[in-house]
């Protein structure tokens, strides 16, 4: 007896289930990731939804920043902030994840870890898929841009 080709058999309730299950995939899990651990000796604290954990270096501080799935500065930081960019310059090291950084001038700028940023101040960035952004920030405070020569956006 010969099959027929070209019909398919009803999918059961296991494969609807297999097939929703892909869809909804849970987000980047982060409880077995050492990068995402509590940094010794550092202080930690949120500011908005952006975790920090800052420790000093001689006269810098090092920070690691985690920005979560979703984030996008001129969202989640404006209001906390009060201006309408980030003033701040990054430099650093992009450890996991990706962010595009978008400048006032419209110029866009992709950044995929493994990946060395800097970032001139006067930008919005937004964190892209569905992992969180972890960067390892070397900075002055409010002196950042000019003691690193990143004081203009430059194409």
């Amino acid at each position: 007896m010969a099959k027929k080709r070209g019909t398919k058999k009803p999918a059961g309730k296991s494969a609807a289930k297999k097939a929703t299950a892909r869809k909804s995939r849970p987000a980047y899990d982060v409880t077995h990731d050492p990068l995402f651990a509590a940094v010794k000796g550092a202080t930690h604290r949120y500011l908005g939804h952006v975790r920090l954990d800052v420790g000093r270096a001689g006269n810098a501080r090092v920070k690691r920043m985690i920005y979560p799935p979703g984030f996008r500065w001129s969202k989640d930081m404006k209001r906390v902030v009060g201006t309408d960019l980030c003033l701040h310059a990054h430099a650093g090291f992009l450890a996991h994840g990706e962010i595009h950084i978008e400048y006032a001038d419209g110029c866009v700028v992709e950044h995929k870890a493994p990946q060395i940023v800097a970032i001139e101040p006067g930008h919005d960035g937004w964190v892209v898929g569905k992992e969180p952004v972890v960067i390892i920030e070397f900075d002055f405070e409010g002196d950042t841009a000019q003691r690193l020569g990143m004081e203009a956006h430059k194409h």
